[in-house]
Parts: C-alpha cells; sequence; structure tokens
C-alpha cells in the first residue's frame, strides 16, 4: 500500500471518492440528486488547480495501482479563497447558494474523506488519515479539523478512537455536523498500524 501526495492524473478516481462523502454537497451545490451531474462537476474542479476541491489539496491510498482512498484537505484560512472559483460556477451555472464556513483559521481541515466500498473495512482509511495526520505534524500544523454528520456515527468514532475531540456543531447547506478537532504538535507521529512513536 502506497500513501502520497495526489497527481492531476488521478483527479478521475479522486472525484468518484470525494463523491462517497460529499455526494449531499455536491447535490446541494447543482440543486438536484442526479450522481452523474454531480460528479461530473466535482471532477471539473478536482482536477482544476487552485480551488477547494483540487487534486493539489489531496492525499491518495494506493493498491497495486489503483487509488483505493482519498483524503481532501487545506490550511482553513484559505478557504474562502479556495470556495470561490467553486462558488462563482455555482452562482452562474445552477444558482444562488450561500455555504456557511466549515472551517477557520488556525486548523488544517480535512474537507472529505472517501475509501472504495470494495477496500472499507481494512484499515486503509484509518492507515491515510494517520499518513496525513503524520505529514501535518511534521510542518508543524497544530491542529486538525474536520465535520462528522450527525447520523454517521462509525465515522465519529473511528475520529474519537484516533484522538480527534468534539469542539461543537455546524451545519452546512442544511447538514447537521459535529466538528471535531486533534491537536498535534510536530514531534507527534503516527506509524502505519496507529502507533505513536
Amino acid at each position: 500500500m502506497v500513501f502520497r501526495k495526489a497527481k492531476k492524473e488521478d483527479s478521475e478516481s479522486i472525484a468518484g471518492l470525494l463523491m462517497l462523502a460529499s455526494g449531499e454537497v455536491m447535490y446541494k451545490f447543482i440543486g438536484e440528486k442526479d450522481y452523474l451531474k454531480a460528479i461530473s462537476f466535482l471532477h471539473f474542479f478536482v482536477k482544476q488547480e487552485d480551488n477547494q476541491y483540487s487534486y493539489q489539496n489531496c492525499f491518495v491510498a494506493e493498491v497495486k495501482g489503483e487509488i483505493v482512498g482519498a483524503i481532501l484537505g487545506y490550511d482553513g484560512a484559505k478557504l474562502l479563497e479556495l470556495r470561490k472559483p467553486v462558488l462563482e460556477y455555482v452562482n452562474q451555472t445552477y444558482s444562488i447558494i450561500q455555504v456557511e464556513e466549515e472551517t477557520q483559521v488556525g486548523e488544517y481541515y480535512i474537507d472529505s474523506f472517501g475509501v472504495l466500498p470494495t477496500h472499507q473495512g481494512k484499515g486503509i482509511g484509518s492507515k491515510l488519515l494517520q499518513y496525513v495526520i503524520n505529514e501535518k505534524a511534521n510542518e508543524g500544523v497544530g491542529k486538525i479539523g474536520l465535520l462528522v454528520d450527525k447520523t454517521n456515527p462509525k465515522a465519529k468514532k473511528l475520529y474519537l478512537k484516533l484522538g480527534f475531540m468534539p469542539v461543537g456543531e455546524k451545519e452546512l447547506v442544511g447538514l447537521k455536523l459535529y466538528h471535531l478537532q486533534l491537536n498535534i504538535r510536530s514531534s507527534y507521529s503516527y506509524d502505519v498500524d496507529g502507533e505513536n512513536y
């Protein structure tokens, strides 16, 4: 298994994985629950640079040459800058939509996180997340934040097990979410089995 920064040629695979986690948000953006339109919309931005969903902001897990997991994340301070081209496109192409700020200054924000259904339950998701935590710790990031849908207790349990703590609640395009954060320090690392060293 290989964990790495994403490349532009990974964009189609990444879009499919991010749809697993962010499908409801994409449907809100395009104004209808049409999977093909939503994934096409998402793929358009994943393959571009300098936006919220860009491959530049992704890490992937690869097994035997196949991308089986992806995490999209970025500096919370850059949210509005990264979101701007997405919302401009949505407002011009679909309809005017107001979107709440899901992150903030002072945290590296994990926007979306998906693992292929055929590879779920094998620990790939937690190992990929641990890889990203380790990368950010080595960069000196102090906090990692994410949102978990209140209807997904399994995901919340995974994050709590990894040391994330509830810090509040948020609403995003009508979805009710828990805001979780992990405090890290630059000397703190995980190995791929989740042990500290």
